[in-house]
Formats: structure tokens, C-alpha cells, sequence
């Protein structure tokens, strides 16, 4: 793509103007038929809210150090799924990088690209990335979509894929606090013939939630928000403190 200040330009004379607040839209109107795409502002909004009170930050850290331990300067880095931007900015504190946000949220990205000025971001899907082939370096992957051919396609020979996944007991008081048969994550089904595994850093800890606003809003972010009855809801509404157990993985693949 040829770009100005203004917009991006494809091959095909096809032009995507720039937003005034600094993201461009690639989703092509014929892709889907849904007008809203991705998390919606009271998600983004409770996501941004509650992260920034530093309940994951054992993630955050563990993220980097993957980052820092695996990247090298001067490389291409595509956060696919990024949303606000909250692991986004934390990896652009890692090093000197050319990072890419992807999302199919413009909700999202509106206050990522308004926060984050040393990175670009588009709207686009998970499973249809404005990359060109072996044009990446490494691509990041937090709680969003894993469209691993789609990633082998963008990644270099012998790129990185970094991905942070829920494991069995993630958020397991809060499902109990919500319902009467509460249920285990099950393992994500990985892609072994395109993607190596390297490593699995395993986070498990407990956060205390003492304030009604932060356990809303860890609701808000999860996709129980919209997978719930009011009765449920209603229990939860009533809580002014919460002890749940966080379980992260952090995997690091190599491109086969």
C-alpha cells in the first residue's frame, strides 16, 4: 500500500482514509454482513478500566519478558487481536520494534490509536491480515482468535507466534459466583503442523477485588457478560468483594 498522511492506497486503487483518530479501516464493507464488529464500548471501556488497575500485570510482565527474550530490534511485531492497546504499549516499551495493532473493533481502536502514537493500527480480521506474505517477524496473540494459517502466511520462516490463553481454572470463583454449574476452560486446540511449540510459562495467582465497579468490570470484559441471565447478573451486581483465581499460559511457537 501506498501511504500519505491522509490514507492508504492499495494496488487496486481501492483507498482507506486515515481517522482523525489515527487508525484505518480495511475491514471491506462485503466481508460480513454485521454492521458492529468485535468488542463493543461498555467491553473496551470495563477492559481498559480494570487493566489499568494492574490485576494482570503478572501477565503483562510475563508477555515482555517473551518479547524481550525472543525479538530483536528493528522487528516487525503484529498484535492480532490487540484492543485498546494495553499489551500493545507495554511491548513498544520492550524495545525498538515496528508494531502493528489489528482489530476488528473500531471501538477498540479508537482509544488504542489515540493512546499509542508509535504504532499503527487498522481494523481488519484476524483471518484476513493487510500483511503481505513473510512480512512479519512475530505475532502477538492475547485472547483473541487463532487463525493460524493465516498467521504462518504473514510470519517469516522461523517467525514467532506469542500467544497468552486462559488455562482450566482462569476467573473459576467469578464463574461460581455466577452460576450453579460452573465449568473448567478447556485447552485451546493448537495447530502442531504449522506451529512448533517452544515454551509454556504457566501465571496463576489470586486477585481481591474490593470494589463493586472493578468486579463489574472484569465481568464486562469476559464473554460471560453477554452469555448470562439477569438472575445471575443480578447475584453479582450485589457482590462488594471478590477473591478469583487468575490462570494464564504464555506459549511461544516457532513457524514450521
Amino acid at each position: 500500500m501506498k501511504v500519505t498522511d491522509k490514507s492508504y492506497t492499495c494496488e487496486n486503487c481501492h483507498c482507506f482514509d486515515i481517522s482523525k483518530d489515527g487508525y484505518v479501516n480495511l475491514l471491506m464493507s462485503q466481508q460480513s454482513s454485521v454492521k458492529r464488529h468485535g468488542d463493543d464500548k461498555v467491553m473496551v471501556r470495563s477492559r481498559r478500566d480494570f487493566l489499568e488497575k494492574g490485576f494482570y500485570k503478572e501477565l503483562l510482565d510475563g508477555i515482555c519478558d517473551a518479547v524481550k527474550s525472543n525479538v530483536t530490534e528493528n522487528d516487525v511485531i503484529a498484535d492480532i487481536g490487540c484492543g485498546e492497546g494495553y499489551y500493545t504499549g507495554a511491548v513498544l516499551n520492550c524495545g525498538d520494534f515496528n508494531v502493528f495493532g489489528i482489530d476488528i473493533s473500531k471501538d477498540a481502536l479508537k482509544y488504542a490509536a489515540k493512546s499509542l502514537k508509535n504504532a499503527q493500527f487498522a481494523v481488519a480480521s484476524a483471518f484476513s491480515l493487510p500483511f503481505s506474505d513473510k512480512s512479519v517477524d512475530c505475532v502477538l496473540n492475547v485472547f483473541a482468535p487463532s487463525a493460524y494459517e493465516e498467521f504462518s502466511r504473514v510470519l517469516k520462516d522461523g517467525g514467532l507466534l506469542i500467544k497468552a490463553v486462559p488455562l482450566e481454572d482462569h476467573l473459576w470463583e467469578l464463574k461460581c459466583a455466577l452460576y450453579k454449574e460452573p465449568y473448567k476452560n478447556k485447552p485451546e486446540i493448537r495447530n502442531d503442523e504449522i506451529f512448533k511449540l517452544v515454551s509454556v510459562k504457566e501465571i496463576k495467582y489470586k486477585i481481591k477485588l474490593t470494589e463493586n465497579e472493578d468486579i463489574l468490570n472484569l465481568f464486562r470484559m469476559t464473554p460471560y457478560y453477554y452469555k448470562t441471565g439477569r438472575e445471575e447478573t443480578e447475584n453479582l451486581l450485589r457482590k462488594n468483594e471478590l477473591e478469583t483465581t487468575v490462570h494464564f499460559g504464555v506459549e511461544i511457537y516457532e513457524k514450521r
